[in-house]
């Protein structure tokens, strides 16, 4: 008996070293499993979670008592070092992110704001605090690379809270987006300038700051050359294989890619990602890209912050809390301050800029990498650093209930000065736009059309080669899956105007119509249908008009027969017009009229609808055993038949 017991102990230590490897990952897992659900519930930024779950489980909180109680240490994580790494991918994906999002035409419309009130916001903020810090005997280089870190805000923090109120549209919203694009701009060239102080020997400055300007020249040209070469054949040849895989497999190479890369060339990992996204943001795979990494940057965003909330030691907050409190509200003031006088140099209202004081003045995620690299480079003192992150993570906290604040303030804004504030452009995408899921013939058609009356669109396609053609020919589609979630979001369809739905397979259009709806209850949406029975279906799904192909050509058909044999042209479109508005009535009273009781027959009817659509064209026949009445959105009428839309080879249906 004991060499069996023996052995099952050391394959139970086995097992547990084994484990041991993956405790860290295991561990921010169940982090985000209990944090994501419960600050969304609570309408709080996740981050603050993710900070607190981080203090709590780091060496400065249960960690510490790790040695006294073992049993701790398998739910504790010993040092920042062991999630070093996943924590850096965090930056470098939210640079990506910002520069796949960045385009020269948001720069161009909100130039004013951004490089106007965006630099004198940095570097004001900068300049005062790093006379501050020489003031009290610290050295210049040390005191300027604190000070704008101190300087730059939290854009992992504000946008999200400022979405979650609705608030990212009004003058403040954008004012505050504004300047947080400046500061992400702004980071690249701070970091590079850590990175040559750092390598300073003692010789030269300047002959190792032009030797680093060059070299890093070089590896920027050599990465931009090779992305407008590689890049979108890359993308093209993935794209042909409609694998959501490979696609995401391709999206992951090129960022680690580029970040090796850079960080090989002397430069940043996180500025050789910025320049990936920038690259790939004015290609055809632009949103699909931000749909396919938006994940990966939360989850690893969330390890950035849980390594953010590990460096801070809440002994140092209780053993000198006035002087931590003082310094944090310091920072507020100082940053506050340089936001009215800007705001007030360029006549922005003063409620919108009390606004975006609160906002802006609390300190960013980018200060925890730029002061990190200046004390591992040794240009920053360790308490110096110290006490600046904390006083970093102590605003950062405070940023939702400075957000509350804010928009009780922003409400004082007067009718003139709402006025004056909104001639300031909007930094979203374009508002009130229709999106076109399929770009073949029919989605063609209604592009033109919607060009021909002014009305702006964006087009959706999965066929690589149709969306390459046509964004030659100036065209807005862009490549991606019509019926993933959040490719609709990146398409801004919150803000859209309509859906038109040109896809041939029914399958698709009903799943295309299923998740806008679930996204826009209140959307206009006008697919096409195969014939009267799937036209059907697609009212009974939440659809604002279905039209069938099988009607649509018999209308056609008689108007041209009635016009060449004679009949007056304006008798002619009447009649059309009364005849077609006489279908979509009987469609929509047929599928309001059903029973439950004859649910169970759909998939029936959807299985003969698929199968032969031509034998279909009249209103009636085995159609009429559809259910629920989509006026409540009651039973599984907005669903459709989920099975039968997962049937389909291709996802998002082709595009005729």
């Amino acid at each position: 008996m004991t060499v069996p017991v023996q052995a099952a102990t050391q394959i139970a230590a086995e097992a547990g070293a084994q484990a041991g490897g993956y405790k860290e990952a295991i561990l921010f897992l169940m982090t985000a499993g209990v944090v994501v659900p419960l600050f969304h519930r609570l309408r709080v930024s996740p981050v603050l979670g993710f900070i607190g779950a981080g203090a709590l489980l780091g060496p400065f909180g249960l960690g510490r008592l790790a040695e006294s109680h073992p049993w701790l240490g398998a739910v504790t994580i010993g040092s920042r070092s062991e999630i070093a790494h996943l924590a850096e991918f965090g930056v470098i994906f939210l640079m990506f992110m910002i520069g796949v999002e960045l385009s020269w035409e948001r720069l161009r419309v909100l130039r004013r704001l951004v490089f106007g009130f965006g630099s004198i916001q940095v570097i004001a903020s900068a300049a005062i605090i790093a006379v501050i810090l020489v003031a009290l005997e610290q050295p210049v280089a040390g005191a300027v690379l604190v000070g704008l870190a101190l300087a730059l805000s939290s854009t992992a923090v504000v946008l999200p809270v400022l979405a979650e109120q609705k608030r990212l549209g009004t003058p403040a919203g954008r004012t505050s987006f504004a300047v947080l694009l400046f500061q992400d701009l702004a980071v690249a060239p701070i970091l590079f300038a850590i990175a040559v102080l750092g390598r300073n020997d003692g010789g030269n400055l300047g002959a190792a700051l032009a030797l680093a300007l060059g070299q890093a020249a070089v590896a920027l040209v050599l990465i931009v050359i090779a992305g407008r070469v590689a890049l979108r054949p890359l993308f093209h040849l993935v794209a042909l294989t409609r694998s959501p895989e490979l696609f995401m497999a391709a999206c992951l190479l090129v960022i680690v890619a580029t970040a090796l890369v850079a960080a090989a060339s002397g430069l940043s990992m996180t500025l050789g990602a910025f320049v990936a996204g920038l690259l790939l943001a004015e290609t055809e795979y632009r949103r699909a890209i931000e749909a396919t990494i938006d994940p990966f940057k939360g989850l690893l965003l969330g390890v950035f912050f849980v390594s953010v909330g590990m460096s801070l030691d809440p002994a140092q907050l209780l053993a000198a809390p006035g002087a931590i409190l003082g310094l944090a509200l310091g920072l507020l003031v100082i940053k506050g301050g340089v936001v009215l006088a800007g705001a007030r140099f360029l006549k922005i209202p003063r409620p919108v800029a009390l606004e975006t004081a609160l906002l802006i003045g609390p300190g960013g995620e980018f200060a925890f990498v730029l002061i990190g690299g200046a004390m591992a480079a040794g240009l920053v003192p360790e308490p110096v650093g110290g006490a600046a992150l904390i006083v970093t993570t102590v605003t950062m906290i405070a940023i939702p209930a400075l957000a509350v604040l804010g928009r009780r303030v922003g409400r004082r804004v007067s009718t003139a000065q709402l006025g004056r504030a909104r001639a300031e452009p909007a930094p979203e995408a374009v508002q009130n736009r229709v999106i076109v899921a399929g770009y073949g013939r029919v989605g063609r058609l209604v592009g033109e059309m919607l060009k021909r009356h002014a009305i702006p669109y964006l087009a959706l396609d999965a066929d690589p080669a149709r969306v390459a053609e046509h964004r030659r020919l100036g065209s807005p589609v862009y490549f991606g899956d019509s019926a993933h979630p959040d490719m609709l979001r990146r398409c801004d369809i919150a803000t859209a105007r309509a859906l038109v739905v040109t896809l041939d397979n029914p399958s698709a259009v009903e799943a295309v119509v299923q998740a806008a709806r679930a996204e826009r209850p209140d959307l206009t949406i006008v697919a096409r249908a195969r014939d009267a029975r799937h036209a059907t279906q697609l009212y009974e799904m939440g659809v604002t008009d279905a039209v069938p192909e099988t009607i649509e050509a018999s209308l056609q058909l008689s108007e041209a027969v009635l016009v060449d044999v004679g009949v007056p042209m304006g008798l002619v479109i009447a009649s059309i017009h009364e005849r077609r508005d006489e279908f979509r009535a009987m469609l929509k009273r047929k599928e309001a009229d059903q029973r439950p009781a004859f649910r169970a027959r759909r998939t029936i009817g959807k299985e003969g609808g698929k199968g032969g659509g031509k034998g279909s064209a009249h209103a009636g026949g085995p159609a009429d055993g559809q259910a629920a009445n989509p006026a409540d959105g009651s039973g599984d009428g907005r669903g459709g038949d989920p099975a039968g839309a997962r049937e389909s080879p291709e996802p998002v249906g082709r595009s005729a």
